[in-house]
């Protein structure tokens, strides 16, 4: 535990992106395989469960500090992080040890199914051997709160240092090392270091340790640009392919060794939860095939998906029913072909990947609203416009279908890994966001750098008019992210000097902020007090021009709703 609690402290404590990755490759070139194993299942975004209830940690720690419940919670609310309170608060540690750190998770992972009573022994004697730098790991990891600054991206770096490998292919080889459904084991980090086998030197036969594994998802980048620039930079319409921007899962289905699996691009194996899909892929792709698109609900009778609401319904079911799999089927539009008859594609053309595509599943016609019966497996439809100005009028109809605009992929495209710096090669042309002007009215506190201000926020809007004596603010959305530094201070500053009540980490404010928000999605919700969701809610800006009183309504609201019968 000490070599990563360093790893951590070294790690947390630069920006320099050289220095992060020596920090990096220095642990990894030192530690145990077991102990690798962990560290990179934790560095790359893998997080355990919550092993002990955060309540019953407070009370342990504030009975070994022999400190007063009020104070406890004023050093915490000074503090801003739990597991650094928590640190700093216990007295020295009586018989310090420096366990491994797979030894560690191996005395860690078992609290959760622990008697109380026992669990709260093994607590005390971990704390007793722990030093307080060391703490402050230990409790980030039993409460399921572990963040380092640093990205996938930089750990992938440091393995492909180690190994001596392509990134791409330790890039590949990640793909779902924090969803593998246990833990991770000193194999498990071998594998991602070992050599290519022969087969796979020539970079386009998959390396044969991978099995099931997807390969890194590519993302786009936001265009914004005006519309008659559009040629200038971009060239002539004909060089792109345009498609819809669908509003799902994005996921890969794998063929391979006569299996299926689905992946989602959250790295998470949804194979159990779209059994339709893995049933079609079955009896439809070849062996040695990997498709990449879009998740949707889609019913037979419709000529569109329904909302992405629907799609969390499926999500949110523990047993999926029989019942629910015929009112909420799904289907898969496929826009990419990543991997045919057991061969890397990604360093193809796109136009070619899109040709190979179409030959491995039967076109529907080129139209959206047909056929009636869409299949589990549907080819993403290709749109054609004269110039950059047309595609732009049909852009226009995004909204009513329920899209977020096009995706503008060029003919000559490689299929990269994550956003990389070749930008241009696939772009997300969206449509405007829905907005409306909320008011707010709860405030809570960041992470990270940001633990001791508040940043994020529950925004109300009007029930009624503002002739409606009756009317009162009704909570929608929870937003953290479009202000910029000296913003938040501002508001942080506000949040302090009009708090009304507490309630645990939350403040309860005066109504006196209006911000604009803005949104991708929206529809119906019964889970919601509002009775209404939006998708990816942000600040646009602070409204301080604006009164509360003319802020939005409930009825604005649902005017964005999307028609249920287009």
């Amino acid at each position: 535990m000490k070599a990563f609690a360093a790893l951590f402290q070294a790690l947390d404590s630069t920006t320099a992106q050289s220095a992060k990755l020596a920090a990096l490759v220095d642990y990894l070139r030192a530690a145990a395989p077991a102990d690798a194993a962990w560290a990179t299942y934790f560095l790359a975004g893998g997080k355990p469960r919550q092993m002990v209830p955060t309540k019953r940690l407070k009370a342990l720690a504030q009975e070994a500090a022999g400190l007063p419940e009020w104070l406890f919670e004023e050093s915490y609310q000074a503090v801003g992080d739990l597991a650094e309170t928590l640190a700093l608060l216990l007295p020295p540690p009586v018989h310090p040890v420096d366990l491994p750190l797979a030894e560690w998770m191996a005395q860690l992972l078992p609290l959760r199914a622990l008697p109380p009573d026992e669990a709260d022994a093994r607590l005390r004697a971990h704390w007793d051997m722990l030093a307080p730098e060391q703490r402050f790991v230990y409790f980030k990891l039993i409460t399921g709160n572990f963040r380092v600054g640093v990205s996938r991206l930089q750990v992938t770096q440091a393995l492909a240092t180690v190994s001596a490998l392509d990134p791409k292919r330790i890039a590949h080889r990640l793909m779902g090392y924090t969803q593998m459904g246990r833990q991770p084991r000193a194999e498990d980090y071998a594998a991602l270091v070992a050599p290519v086998d022969a087969a796979a030197e020539d970079g386009h036969a998959v390396d044969a340790s991978l099995a099931g594994q997807p390969y890194p998802f590519f993302l786009a980048h936001p265009f914004s640009q005006p519309v008659d620039e559009m040629a200038a930079l971009l060239g002539a319409p004909e060089d792109w392919l345009v498609e819809w921007k669908w509003d799902g899962i994005r996921a890969q289905i794998v063929r391979r060794a006569g299996q299926v699996w689905v992946w989602s691009r959250g790295e998470e194996l949804v194979t159990e939860r779209f059994p339709e899909l893995g049933e079609v892929a079955m009896a439809a792709l070849p062996d040695g095939t990997v498709v990449d698109g879009e998740i949707l609900v889609w019913l037979p009778d419709e000529p569109l998906p329904r909302p992405f609401a629907d799609l969390q319904k499926r999500l949110g079911r523990k047993t999926l029913t029989p019942k629910l799999l015929r009112e909420l089927p799904v289907v898969l539009v496929a826009y990419d072909l990543l991997e045919h008859a057991g061969q890397d594609l990604r360093q193809q053309p796109q136009q070619a990947r899109r040709a190979l595509l179409e030959t491995v599943l039967q076109p529907p016609p080129d139209a959206i609203a047909e056929p009636a019966a869409p299949p589990a497996l549907r080819l993403s439809v290709l749109l054609h416009g004269a110039d950059w100005r047309d595609l732009a009028g049909q852009r226009e109809a995004a909204r009513g279908m329920g899209t977020e605009g096009f995706m503008l992929k060029h003919r000559q495209a490689r299929y990269g890994v994550g956003r990389t710096k070749d930008v241009g090669v696939w772009w997300k042309w969206k449509i405007d966001p829905m907005s409306v002007d909320a008011v707010l009215i709860y405030a809570q506190r960041g992470h990270g750098r940001r633990a001791s201000l508040y940043t994020d926020y529950t925004f109300a809007v009007w029930t009624g008019p503002a002739d409606d004596p009756d009317r009162q603010l009704v909570p929608f959305a929870k937003a953290y992210s479009g202000l910029t530094d000296a913003e938040i201070a501002q508001v942080d500053a506000i949040i302090r000097r009009t708090t009304r009540e507490s309630f645990g980490p939350v403040r309860s404010v005066d109504a006196t902020q209006v911000f604009e928000l803005g949104f991708e999605g929206i529809a119906r919700s019964p889970r919601h007090k509002s009775g209404i969701a939006v998708r990816f809610p942000r600040m646009l800006r602070w409204r301080q021009d604006k009164p509360v009183a003319e802020a939005d309504t409930l009825q604005t609201l649902a005017a964005l709703l999307p028609d249920p019968n287009p």
